[in-house]
């Protein structure tokens, strides 16, 4: 089942982004870490209500940021679609106990279906440049992988643009 988020699952939420990090870290990719995904990032997704969840059996083992809101890195992007109609997803994450069982792809499932039933244009996300396993992810999507930007505080590479037309 994929939901709202709720005030009292930041907790399990962060606890999840965490093991996520650690887990990419070990694998030498230093995608997240202790500045990001924040608490305040959650509450923020929250309070747009753009915060859902993954539960399986009574437990929170997944997360996505379905937004509208186009951060201002995202400006000098060359996107395929025009601004104003398009889907962010943001901070995707599986408890790694429960990855490699085809949740994240449900979490996308949802954030695509939710794009398209409510008449978006396109889904636009991006991803770590040494995220490789990311990216096959989101190119075996169907998702076109644009230009880079750069987020200073996580990492000094880049991060791929991906957009999905719908």
């Amino acid at each position: 089942m994929i939901r709202h988020a709720k005030i009292s699952e930041i907790k399990d939420i962060l606890n999840i982004t965490k093991a996520c990090a650690i887990k990419m870290s070990s694998n030498g990719i230093f995608q997240w870490n202790d500045n990001y995904p924040s608490e305040s990032a959650f509450l923020n997704d929250l309070e747009r209500n753009e915060l859902y969840v993954k539960e399986s059996n009574g437990k929170v083992i997944g997360t996505i940021v379905i937004s509208t809101y186009m951060d201002e890195e995202y400006v000098p992007i060359q996107w395929l679609t025009p601004n104003g109609n398009s889907i962010y997803i943001h901070r995707l994450g599986v408890d790694p106990i429960y990855q490699g069982k085809g949740y994240a792809q449900e979490l996308m499932d949802f954030g695509e279906a939710y794009s398209k039933s409510n008449g978006f244009v396109s889904v636009r996300l991006d991803t770590f440049s040494q995220n490789k396993r990311n990216q096959r992810f989101y190119e075996q999507r169907g998702y076109q992988k644009l230009d880079d930007i750069f987020f200073p505080k996580q990492s000094v590479h880049p991060f791929h643009c991906y957009e999905l037309v719908l």
